[in-house]
């Protein structure tokens, strides 16, 4: 780990994959690949899909009843919150009486590796885990079982509060592990985790447990993500299905926020990776403005960038193919892919490293030296530019579904135009963040 003392000022724990431009990348071959994929796929779906194929919550094949038991039982979800429950005071007993020294102390790898970048595959694999294992979720439990009142008892939320607390709460999280001056100390950690939970379980006392399914930071990033597990839960008789991920991905609720919520995801991965860049860094030393505000404006700036673009596309849909009555809602779904890109291809080096070595430390090695990547750097490299071109590809399916479902046929493929503009200019700015 970096040490605060050195000119960058940033941890390791900060930044998903260290030296990604020396990675072996042929530009040409990068570029070529993914405008093609994204222009073969765009093609093929105009000339093939004329109809939409996906149900949202519709759809699913069952589980066999043996397996609903065992995930909906009582001692299941006990057992579930009680872990949830016990490695967060763990981790807050570690960052009030565990070593000084960051590469000693498990707790800030707990949480920007084991929380926030973990949180990627178990909620591909497993759906929205979080929900079972938030501590604050099983607090607000016990308090309200303590005070003999209704878990779910509270003020209605206010119809146009969505995802937004979400949204903040991830802007705000991030900007801790990106722009903070020394974002793995103890101090920096307990004063975020002192001032989130008390929002969030303030939150949750006036409106209920509700509060978190669309407050908590931590609970929207699982769901949004486990919007693409094959594993789905069918809101109509709670049945645990296998489905497609696009029908899950159908399914994604369009509530105010989101849009919000899903560019805070992109565009702080976006600024992680650019803030590694040397013309950055420089940036941030020489600026009359300081780091911390040159940074926090690098990273407000990347979030605004993706919005106003998203926010263009949207507004040019809507021209091309008539009245479209919410049109920053209705593909928002088709960014989660691309996210999800982003985050596998920044994050995947972080996660088979400073995991293993995080839980090392918790188990008492002294400073142990982290696990050699499983992939060479050429296989890091393929594995990036296939992660988000990939996630690229697969927004523009969701995009061209969700089109076809809500223009007359002779406008779908015209009014998905902006969006494959918008897929190719995200797609060259992931790329370009991996080879500068």
């Amino acid at each position: 780990m970096t040490g605060v003392d050195d000119p960058r000022a940033v941890s390791v724990l900060a930044h998903g994959i260290g030296a990604q431009h020396d990675l072996p990348l042929s530009p040409f071959y990068a570029f070529a690949g993914a405008f093609a994929a994204l222009f073969v796929s765009f093609l093929a779906l105009g000339l093939l899909w004329s109809a939409s194929r996906f149900r949202g919550d519709r759809a699913g094949r069952p589980l066999p009843a043996t397996v609903q038991r065992v995930a909906d039982a009582r001692p299941t979800r006990v057992v579930a919150r009680a872990l949830g429950l016990a490695a967060a005071l763990l981790v807050v007993l570690y960052l009030l009486l565990g070593p000084a020294d960051p590469d000693r102390n498990p707790a800030p790898g707990a949480v920007y590796v084991l929380l926030w970048v973990g949180l990627v595959p178990a909620s591909l694999l497993l759906g929205p885990v979080w929900r079972l294992l938030n501590p604050l979720r099983t607090l607000h439990l016990l308090g309200c079982r303590a005070l003999g009142r209704d878990p779910a008892a509270g003020r209605p939320l206010p119809p146009r509060l969505g995802m937004w607390p979400a949204a903040a709460g991830l802007l705000a999280f991030t900007w801790l592990e990106l722009v903070a001056p020394d974002p793995a100390s103890s101090t920096a950690l307990l004063l975020f985790l002192a001032l989130y939970s008390a929002v969030q379980l303030a939150g949750a006392a006036l409106h209920g447990a509700r509060w978190f399914d669309h407050a908590d930071a931590f609970e929207v990033y699982s769901g949004l993500l486990a919007r693409l597990s094959p594993l789905g839960r069918r809101p109509a008789d709670r049945r645990l299905v296998l489905r497609s991920p696009f029908n899950g991905l159908d399914a994604t609720p369009q509530l105010p926020g989101l849009v919000a919520t899903v560019c805070v995801m992109l565009g702080s991965t976006a600024y992680d990776g650019f803030s590694d860049a040397p013309s950055w860094i420089t940036t941030v030393q020489t600026s009359t403005l300081g780091r911390t505000t040159t940074a926090t404006l690098g990273l407000l700036g990347a979030v605004a960038l993706v919005a106003t673009l998203y926010a263009l596309c949207a507004g040019a849909t809507r021209l091309l193919s008539g009245q479209l009555p919410h049109p920053l809602t209705a593909f928002a779904h088709s960014l989660v892919p691309i996210a999800l890109g982003y985050l596998v291809a920044h994050y995947f080096t972080l996660f088979v490293t400073e995991g293993p070595r995080t839980v090392m430390v918790a188990l008492g090695t002294d400073n142990p030296a982290p696990p050699e990547p499983p992939l060479g750097p050429g296989g890091i490299a393929t594995l990036q530019v296939v992660a988000i071109v990939l996630g690229h590809v697969l927004g523009v399916v969701a995009a061209h579904d969700r089109s076809v479902r809500l223009f007359p046929p002779g406008r779908a493929v015209v009014g998905h135009l902006p969006l494959l503009v918008l897929m190719v200019a995200y797609t060259i700015g992931g790329l370009a963040l991996l080879i500068a």
